[in-house]
């Protein structure tokens, strides 16, 4: 017997809510961007510049000691937390593991190897035995080109989207797909600015693999809506978007549950190294799902779409219509 998460002949009316789910998603668009310029994002040292380290002890943590330890070199500011390993709670294992982010030094690329060697020292004069598994550090000038870049991605990304869609289909499915991509990514960067959750280059990446995620979704419900167009010649437009979805819904509705249940496990076990960039996924894959279903189909039906029957199939649509992806 094959497990079924949703019915095979489902008939849901997927626009009776339309003018909510629409108008909801506008506005938690709105709320996003103005989060995000008036909280900002947490950056990480990839995009502030400065110096990660992570230490390793084997007496209990205390925050006060090493912020006293460090304040004789003068620094600047220092940020120092307690780094919780969910593994590690779960199998009853203790850790004391920390976090200290040193501000990029004014006039200097990056902290000194000799600046390091002081902090290690200093750090050290409370546990001798303490060892420090990671130092990373960025300069000013690398984080910026950094965050040039990265927009860069995240804008090339979306026009390959665009182009794709509007040569595979017609130019009223490229903007719903893209649309619905746009919609991804600005809830990711809103909630990211709410929540202040560290923002790296790890995060980029699972903004791209969000817009590879939602496209494929979108792709599948666009090419059922194409063929059920040549289909159902006579039936509105309307009926036609709500039986594709309602014919695609079992096959995305296990996609994204599947997905979920491996991100779901890698943030619970995988550490807090992860923990941004599995969040981002999460986060992506649930409204990516919801964007495809309720965004980019809502969009193509106000823009509508060209039915003329007296072309050719292969031509009624556009011009690589058959290729297949």
């Amino acid at each position: 017997m094959r497990l079924k998460m949703v019915p095979s002949d489902t008939k849901l009316d997927f626009f009776s809510v339309s003018m909510i789910t629409f108008g909801a998603s506008v506005l938690a668009m709105i709320a996003s961007v103005v989060m995000f310029f008036m909280m900002g994002l947490n950056y990480g040292i990839d995009f502030r510049g400065g110096t990660t380290i992570r230490t390793d002890s084997q007496i209990t943590l205390d925050v006060g000691a090493y912020r006293a330890a460090l304040a004789p070199l003068n620094l600047g500011d220092i940020t120092i937390t307690e780094v919780i390993d969910p593994a590690a709670q779960l199998t009853g294992e203790v850790t004391n593991v920390a976090q200290i982010r040193i501000q990029a030094q004014e006039g200097a690329e990056s902290v000194t190897n000799e600046v390091i060697t002081k902090i290690k020292a200093a750090l050290n004069a409370i546990d001798p035995l303490m060892t420090f598994p990671q130092v990373d550090s960025v300069g000013p000038k690398v984080s910026g080109e950094l965050i040039q870049t990265a927009v860069i991605a995240v804008v090339l990304a979306i026009s390959a989207v665009l182009f794709y869609i509007w040569l595979r289909f017609e130019w009223q499915f490229s903007v719903g797909a893209v649309a619905a991509l746009v919609h991804d990514i600005v809830l990711t960067i809103g909630v990211f600015a709410v929540l202040q959750i560290k923002f790296d280059l790890a995060i980029i990446a699972a903004l791209l693999t969000i817009v590879g995620y939602s496209l494929n979704d979108t792709v599948v419900v666009f090419d059922r809506v194409r063929e059920n167009l040549r289909k159902y010649k006579k039936l509105e437009l309307k009926q036609v978007l709500n039986l594709s979805i309602n014919e695609t819904l079992s096959r995305t509705v296990m996609t994204s549950v599947t997905t979920l249940i491996a991100l779901i496990s890698l943030f619970v076990l995988g550490g807090d190294v992860i923990h941004g960039f599995v969040f981002a996924m999460i986060w992506g894959v649930v409204v990516g799902t919801y964007s495809s279903v309720f965004i980019a189909s809502t969009i193509l039906l106000r823009l509508g779409v060209k039915r003329d029957w007296s072309k050719e199939a292969a031509k009624a649509s556009g011009q690589y219509a058959n290729i297949d992806a």
